[in-house]
């Protein structure tokens, strides 16, 4: 690549021509403060708006200052990033964006986390001089089931639109109106619950002010831990240990498996369990599918559908039935195992226990947004009573177990409660990509040959290239899978199964990048690779730390079919643990365009 040198605030750099100014800044140390940018590099997501131009800089014989994000460099190019121009201009900009931004900041949800607010604090912000100026736009607040906009908090910095478009191909949200009555929204500024938003959460993990925020239900969930006739038990999805210290200044990829369950039982809850049980529950249905599946298929059975996709991830599930509906019958019809827990938790769990349904608050701690959709579904209720009543994100595990003042860092190691904590391996490595089927062909493998697995660690299924492909042969017969994270990436899977050029045999898919470590209810990872990869080493470890690493062989799954459910697959566990798929497609609605008079 051609080589171009430059001065940077008197510093000589060398970079490769195309290289914005702003990056070349950032190889030798020099901050230049950023707004609208995105440089999620790692995840080849970048855009270059230069919107807000609080990343102007001096440019040597240039008039006008230039937007560093979206500047290239040139030979010999001189550039002052800090000149007294430049600080000045950076402050009247601030000041524009805060003249048209509520003043609540006390009660945002943001609040402590607020790129905008961390920034005007930075430059000296002390008053809003254009505030009499500017007309205050006035937005009502969106409430969907995962998601809250308001956005009289939206300063159209556009990372969110460049996420849900650009990554996630989703589409949802694009920038709409002039002036101060911009703003960035789903199409005709209807409500986020009425687009074909997949609840992702991607956007609420790169938006840097208040204006889009998780729905909270920490309050609620206060409420029901105070209230003497409820029993509330909680369940914690496989990502959330491996972010969750993060949040208390632990490195990333730290495991907190046991301070996080001696927490949730601090806090109140009756019984501590584990996703990772009804992961297991999971590849015991969905492996069970896939091997009926294959051998119809291999037997000749021409009106198998495959590949086989995973259905764990329920942005990935409103994705497909919002966007590919022709597709609806391609699928696992295996629950995700955040509902199979609730299903099972609200019959078998409640026998156990002698309590009826209604009086039981199955609550779930999930790095997903989505989750929070997932449960509302009607499909997952019986008599409008919820299988999982409410999910909480690990962010919000970690604000509530501040606000409970618990010294974490000072918590002892406890183990999840039975019969509904005992998890394997297999279950653990749900929370990263191709971990799902991994862990499916890890029992699959075992149940297809009859032979026992020496070598569980399928690792040519392992890594975070957006789409990956192996082989795995089954004894003799090759089985091809594929595997993507991201839903632009799935996007290009599903082509190919659409216009009949895919060979997979089974296909994993992950919504968030990396899978759910990377999930939209997170602690912000602000697209740096090596959190993501750190989480990743977390999950991998743990399973290599169990005692049991295939599904069949946790011996509460095998009781739970003895005891309760007969068999994978059986007319009782479909009726429990097996779901079915809505057209969600959005008809578009033409709008007559109005007449004017000139």
């Amino acid at each position: 690549m051609e080589k171009v040198k430059l001065t940077i605030d008197n510093k000589t750099v060398e970079v490769e021509k195309g290289t914005t100014i702003y990056k070349a800044a950032k190889t030798i140390g020099i901050d230049i403060p950023v707004l609208c940018y995105m440089d999620l590099g790692d995840l080849n997501i970048e855009n270059k708006p230069g919107g807000c131009r609080m990343c102007s800089v001096e440019v040597q014989g240039r008039r006008n200052l230039a937007p560093s994000c979206a500047t290239d460099v040139f030979d010999g190019m001189v550039v002052n990033t800090h000149s007294m121009r430049v600080l000045n201009a950076r402050r009247v900009v601030m000041e524009l964006i805060l003249s048209d931004h509520p003043k609540d900041c006390l009660v945002c949800p943001k609040s402590g986390n607020c790129e905008l607010q961390s920034l005007a604090n930075k430059l000296g912000i002390r008053e809003i001089p254009n505030q009499d100026i500017a007309e205050m736009s006035t937005y009502r607040k969106d409430f969907s089931p995962s998601i809250i906009r308001d956005m009289d908090k939206c300063i159209m910095c556009r990372r969110c639109e460049t996420m849900c478009n650009e990554f996630q191909t989703v589409g949802a949200l694009s920038a709409v109106n002039r002036g101060f009555m911009s703003v960035v929204a789903p199409a005709f500024e209807m409500d986020l619950e009425d687009s074909v938003c997949t609840y992702c959460g991607q956007c609420v993990a790169v938006c840097p002010t208040g204006a889009l925020t998780e729905v909270n239900h920490t309050n609620r969930l206060i409420r029901d831990l105070s209230n003497p006739n409820k029993t509330v038990i909680v369940q914690t999805a496989p990502a959330v240990r491996a972010a969750l210290g993060e949040e208390f200044g632990h490195k990333p990829g730290t495991l907190v498996t046991g301070k996080m369950v001696s927490a949730l039982k601090q806090l109140g809850f009756h019984h501590v369990f584990d996703t990772d049980f009804a992961a297991d529950l999971t590849i015991m249905e969905e492996g069970t599918e896939l091997l009926s599946r294959l051998t119809r298929h291999l037997n000749g059975d021409k009106s198998v559908k495959l590949p086989m996709l995973t259905s764990c991830c329920p942005g990935w599930v409103n994705f497909f039935e919002s966007q590919f509906t022709d597709m609806l019958d391609i699928p696992s019809t295996a629950r995700s195992p955040q509902q199979m827990f609730g299903s099972i938790a609200k019959t078998y769990f409640a026998d156990l226990i002698n309590i009826p349904r209604e009086d039981l608050i199955v609550v779930s701690i999930m790095p997903c947004l989505a989750k929070k959709y997932e449960c509302q579904r009607d499909e997952f209720k019986v008599d409008g009573n919820p299988d999982v009543d409410y999910s909480i994100s690990t962010r919000e595990l970690a604000h509530l177990i501040k606000r409970a003042n618990i010294d974490f860092d000072s918590l002892s190691e406890e183990d999840f409660d039975q019969p509904l904590g005992e998890s394997t391996g297999a279950g653990v490595i749900f929370g990263t990509t191709g971990g799902v089927i991994e862990a499916a062909v890890r029992t699959a493998y075992e149940l297809h040959t009859g032979k026992t697995l020496q070598d569980v660690d399928f690792k040519e299924l392992r890594g975070m290239d957006g789409i990956r492909h192996a082989t795995i042969d089954f004894d003799g017969q090759p089985i091809n899978i594929g595997i993507a994270h991201g839903l632009g990436k799935a996007r290009q899977l599903l082509e190919g199964i659409r216009n009949g050029t895919s060979e997979f045999h089974a296909i994993e898919i992950m919504a968030c990048p990396g899978g759910c470590i990377g999930g939209g209810g997170q602690p912000l990872h602000h697209g740096k690779f090596e959190i993501l990869q750190k989480r990743m080493e977390a999950i991998y470890q743990e399973d290599k730390n169990k005692p049991l690493r295939k599904s069949h062989e946790n011996p509460y799954i095998i009781k739970l079919y003895e005891e309760f459910l007969g068999k994978p697959m059986s007319e009782k566990a479909h009726k429990l643990l097996h779901t079915h798929y809505v057209d969600k497609s959005k008809k578009i609605i033409y709008i007559e365009p109005k007449s004017f008079e000139i």
